[in-house]
């Protein structure tokens, strides 16, 4: 059989064709363009004095100084941001380690970088001034956000005051508004964190009923990444690490100007951001590294986990306790400790 010969003017196309592609692709490559450039890495934080430490990081240009590309998202419902998190709308987020178990559980990769904070009276719950301690609560009116580190807060107040959830007329509101609500004088108590905590005090004429104080350890709050974002971008991952923690150290050693412009930031008074960052504890990256091992008080990270698990696996939460120690991944915190050494 005869075979078909291709014309010359077809041939000369298709090696044109080919040419151009190669020549498209190489200057792509070499260019930068929009296939090989980088997206920003996105970290949601929501309304937390500790956390809003992510506008001096990036207001006082740590971001810029260790070379990474960071969109922050602001989460005006602290609920939004764990969503976001678990279905990827977002690669970081700054949220309590007992928000972090349900989705463990259900076999979403998550990695905990490091520990940003411990409450230290910064969660609570504010009661009108009638309400003397936890057992009067019985048969008033409590809101607080569902399935959040203050529900679970509420739970354990009143756990340890021999009471349950049903014993109160229990009202699901995002924090903010709960303080709100208690503001208003709709609400008997409400469950919050800072700085609306100390807002509903000072203008719902109230007390703080119990707080994180009376519960040293037990509400931990991490920056978490997804697992992908973790291996695949684990260099820009070490950079947003070291950007944080040179912002603690910039906050520690320039603490009114950096109140000064974080509350401009957030869009409260000084006076009351200053107030609710007190009740935190910022970790170092020794003391975030030192909480990431075993023991048998709430000052080990892994105790607290089991902890939290617990009760969670006792209210129905979650089925099964997860493995935190795939959780954690301490690689990120010690290369921080060598490179500030």
């Amino acid at each position: 059989m005869k075979k078909k010969k291709f014309p010359l003017l077809v041939l000369s196309i298709i090696f044109c064709l080919l040419l151009s592609a190669c020549g498209s692709k190489s200057a792509n490559e070499t260019s930068g363009g929009n296939k090989s450039k980088k997206e920003p890495i996105k970290i949601g934080f929501s309304a937390l004095p500790s956390w809003y430490l992510w506008h001096l990081v990036e207001k006082k240009g740590f971001f810029e100084k260790h070379g990474v590309d960071v969109e922050l998202v602001w989460f005006p419902v602290y609920a939004d941001s764990l969503s976001a998190l678990n279905t990827g709308e977002i690669d970081g987020n700054s949220q309590a380690l007992l928000d972090s178990i349900s989705p463990l559980e259900k076999g979403i990769d998550l990695k905990a970088v490091f520990i940003t904070d411990n409450s230290l009276g910064g969660d609570g719950l504010v009661a009108s001034n009638d309400i003397r301690s936890v057992k009067d609560l019985k048969g008033k009116k409590v809101g607080t956000e569902i399935g959040t580190i203050e529900h679970f807060f509420l739970l354990t107040a009143l756990h340890e005051a021999g009471l349950k959830e049903s014993d109160v007329k229990f009202t699901n509101l995002s924090v903010q508004d709960a303080g709100n609500s208690f503001i208003a004088g709709k609400l008997d108590a409400a469950g919050l964190w800072e700085p609306f905590l100390s807002m509903a005090v000072n203008k719902g004429k109230g007390h703080k009923l119990v707080t994180s104080a009376d519960f040293p350890g037990l509400i931990s709050d991490l920056f978490v990444v997804r697992g992908d974002v973790a291996k695949e971008r684990k260099e820009d991952v070490q950079k947003i690490v070291a950007a944080w923690f040179d912002a603690v150290d910039y906050l520690s050693q320039n603490y009114d100007q950096s109140i000064q412009l974080i509350a401009d930031e957030a869009g409260i008074s000084k006076e009351e951001l200053d107030v609710g960052m007190k009740g935190f504890k910022l970790f170092s990256p020794e003391e975030s590294l030192n909480a990431f091992k075993e023991g048998d008080n709430y000052q080990s990270f892994y105790y607290t986990a089991e902890k939290n698990a617990e009760f969670l696996k006792e209210l129905g939460f979650i089925k099964d306790i997860p493995d935190f120690s795939s959780f954690v991944d301490t690689s990120f915190i010690k290369a921080e400790i060598e490179r500030a050494k």
